[in-house]
């Protein structure tokens, strides 16, 4: 591996013009395919096997395009305190409201509160439901200009009008401000790792181009393979955070190289050679936790997954063509100034911040790693009390017309009324043959044993399709959609069919998004245990090939669990619990998102092993070259630590700028992958592992003979290569000599 990644640094650093003409005519090839591809499809969201999903989907087989993905509005009217909705006056303005909600070309309907009896017992409040020809990310601004003059003008008339729905999504996401917020701060920190531009510049730019290829790559794709609009998002987020820490590796190595008196294009090739062989399997380990979503089976996360996975791809290839044939144009240009100005490199110092914190760990192991294992357990904690959940309008801010609309309805028409179930009644026999008033009877039984069930509210009258023999009708639970009691009650209702089937000879589905937001918890909480097995195993048998040792891996492995519970622990404590909420922005606590488990495990994972493979991979090559365990920790720390911290740094700097987002899920997000990432890299990598490996001694390296012979050789540390740079450098060649002038 070593000696084939020596010959692509040395082929890339000599033929950099075509190199860069090659990765140029990639981009231009990928964009001008981007630019002249349909447009992705917005497919929505779908979990096979569910519920909840085969309910949705039996309503489109028998009420074909009555249950089309077509945009809502729900907008609330409030009288004044002391006044009624149903007032002459406030009747008129709310008649007059509607009527302009419904002029529009792409409204489809626009249903009148009193004549849909949609107003509250006590006469206070109202709500109108508009429903929309299109889907909300195919409305036109006209539309939407439209709905807010008419919220307006209502307002005006002195009611309190908010509204809610699929209809008021602004079709903003993550990033914008908070990307260009986490580059800011990942040039800074270049900056002072390397006290140069270009050495700074040099893992931006190509970490950029890497993103806008993958990118470019998945828009031109998006139509043929039936990839969302979404897809593309955490390939952005992955591709650039990883572009740069895989170009930051191998410049970091190219200095040390120089500083050894090597010239540029040999020192390109040992670079690529030995800190090269580390990205590839640092690479690999991100892909493996990305390609493992599918594990997960949602359609959704399997090709965000691939397409994060093919992004981290572009980002290695990158790091170990285009970074070399760049450091060919400038290969003096990353050097620190005082270097250049002097004419010759120093070698790093033999005693740094790394070899000092290695010491201090070296002397101290036990008490350093029963404090990090404590301190990241008592933090795992309130990860044991843990509810999965999809927050909607409840979570976002009071600021918002959509959380004050929620707030509305649930004060005007109770809680439960927020999330209604639906029940979708299959009243047709295995013949096909029932109908008619057969499947009246038995929807109204089932109907009437369900509106008497405990927690129920109300329940809807029953609507038929046209053959009769399948029936819709909602039930309005008393609590939240998120409380834990509405979810007791979806289950004591899907409990209850066996005896509603034997009786009535018809069957029936619980669904709506309530009832799906529960199935999807319950399901990735039931695939998170057989994700971890498949992505921690194949990881371990990674990481034994890399390090050649048994102990090592399954530290590795643990470490990583340790971190991620903790991390999960502190969103439970925060986002669900609500301690130090406030300082976040976050007013309303509530369940953690279903996703961000297994968001945070595949993300986390592949980050925390190319930490992993980062540090101790230098650590495994000063041992392999004859140091003692301790030396070689301690050199492992001193040519790893700072660079290592400083890719935390930036990755904490991506993510922490999404906690600044309005949305609730974004700052989740953002928080759970920030303090993960933070946890990860300075307790479990640069503490726990030392004290480990210190307490372990030789036995660290240890690995049984059998499985020695059977494991494949790749030479990570680039053996071969180091006892061929000790011999006698060959005369420099013309491109080496020509480089050495820019």
């Amino acid at each position: 591996m070593a000696e084939f990644l020596y010959r692509v640094g040395r082929l890339a650093f000599r033929r950099r013009w075509y190199v860069a003409l090659v990765w140029a005519a990639v981009l231009a090839a990928v964009g001008l395919g981007a630019l002249k591809a349909p447009g992705a499809a917005d497919e929505g969201f779908s979990m096979p096997g569910i519920e909840s999903q085969k309910a949705f989907d039996l309503m489109d087989e028998r009420f074909p395009g009555a249950t089309a993905d077509g945009a809502t509005a729900r907008v609330v009217f409030v009288a004044p305190k002391g006044e009624k909705v149903t007032a002459a006056d406030h009747r008129k303005a709310v008649e007059s409201a509607v009527a302009d909600l419904a002029d529009g070309s792409q409204v489809a309907s626009a249903v009148d509160p009193f004549q849909a009896k949609a107003v509250s017992k006590d006469g206070t409040t109202a709500y109108a439901t508009v429903t929309y020809k299109v889907a909300s990310n195919d409305l036109t601004d006209a539309s939407k200009s439209q709905l807010v003059k008419a919220l307006d003008q209502a307002r005006d008339t002195g009611l309190t009008v908010e509204a809610g729905g699929t209809a008021m999504d602004d079709g903003a996401g993550a990033g914008g401000s908070a990307e260009v917020i986490g580059i800011a701060i990942a040039a800074v920190v270049l900056l002072v790792t390397f006290g140069s531009l270009a050495a700074a510049g040099l893992p931006l730019l190509t970490a950029i181009l890497g993103v806008g290829v993958s990118m470019a790559t998945i828009l031109t794709l998006a139509h043929p393979l039936g990839l969302s609009t979404t897809t593309g998002t955490l390939a952005m987020m992955l591709g650039l955070a990883v572009g740069i820490d895989y170009a930051l590796f191998v410049v970091s190595r190219y200095r040390e190289e120089r500083a050894k008196g090597r010239e540029p294009g040999e020192a390109t090739a040992l670079a690529v050679g030995t800190a090269g062989s580390a990205v590839v399997f640092a690479g690999l380990t991100v892909v493996i936790a990305l390609a493992g979503l599918t594990v997960v089976g949602i359609p959704m996360l399997t090709k965000m997954g691939l397409a994060a996975a093919g992004a981290v791809v572009v980002g290695v290839l990158i790091a170990l063509t285009l970074v070399p044939a760049f450091l060919g144009f400038w290969p003096n240009a990353v050097l620190r100034r005082k270097d250049r100005k002097r004419g010759r490199i120093e070698e790093e110092a033999k005693d740094n911040g790394g070899t000092r914190w290695a010491r201090f760990v070296l002397r101290r192991p036990l008490p350093v790693l029963i404090l990090g294992v404590v301190g990241l357990g008592a933090l795992a904690v309130p990860m044991t009390s843990l509810q999965l959940g999809m927050p909607g309008d409840e979570a976002k801010s009071t600021s918002t017309t959509e959380r004050r609309a929620y707030d509305a309805l649930a004060e005007g028409f109770g809680p439960g009324f927020n999330g209604p179930l639906t029940v979708v009644v299959d009243a047709k026999g295995d013949d096909g043959a029932k109908g008619g008033a057969d499947a009246k009877a038995a929807v109204s039984t089932i109907s009437r044993k369900i509106g008497a069930t405990e927690g129920v509210v109300s329940v809807s009258p029953a609507r038929f399709n046209k053959a009769g023999d399948t029936a819709v009708f909602s039930v309005v639970p008393s609590t939240a959609p998120t409380s834990e009691r509405t979810k007791d009650l979806v289950t004591t209702i899907r409990d209850a069919r066996p005896a509603l089937e034997s009786g009535t000879g018809a069957t029936f589905e619980v669904t709506g998004s309530t009832a799906m937001n529960i199935d999807i918890a319950a399901k990735v909480q039931s695939a998170l245990v057989p994700y971890l097995i498949v992505v921690v195993g194949l990881a371990i048998v990674l990481l034994l090939v890399v390090f050649r040792s048994l102990l090592v891996p399954l530290k590795a492995a643990l470490g990583f669990l340790l971190s991620v519970l903790a991390s999960l622990g502190a969103v439970v404590m925060v986002f669900q619990e609500g301690h130090g909420a406030s300082l976040l922005g976050v007013e309303t606590t509530g369940p953690i998102m279903s996703l961000m488990p297994i968001f945070l495990v595949g993300i986390v994972f592949g980050l925390a092993m190319d930490y992993e493979v980062f540090l101790v991979s230098r650590m495994r090559e000063a041992y392999v070259h004859g140091e003692t365990p301790a030396q070689a920790v301690t050199s492992g720390f001193r040519h790893s630590a700072r660079v290592v911290v400083a890719a935390a740094l930036i990755m904490i700097a991506v993510f922490a700028g999404f906690i600044g987002e309005s949305d609730s899920m974004i700052k989740m997000i953002g928080f759970g992958l920030a303090s993960a990432v933070l946890l990860d890299a300075f307790v479990v990598r640069m503490a726990i592992v030392p004290a480990v490996l210190a307490l372990l001694g030789d036995k660290a390296w240890w690995l049984p003979a059998w499985l020695d012979r059977i494991l494949p050789r790749v030479d990570v540390e680039g053996e071969a290569l180091t006892r061929a740079a000790d011999t006698p450098d060959p005369a420099p060649t013309p491109a080496d000599q020509e480089a050495v002038r820019v």
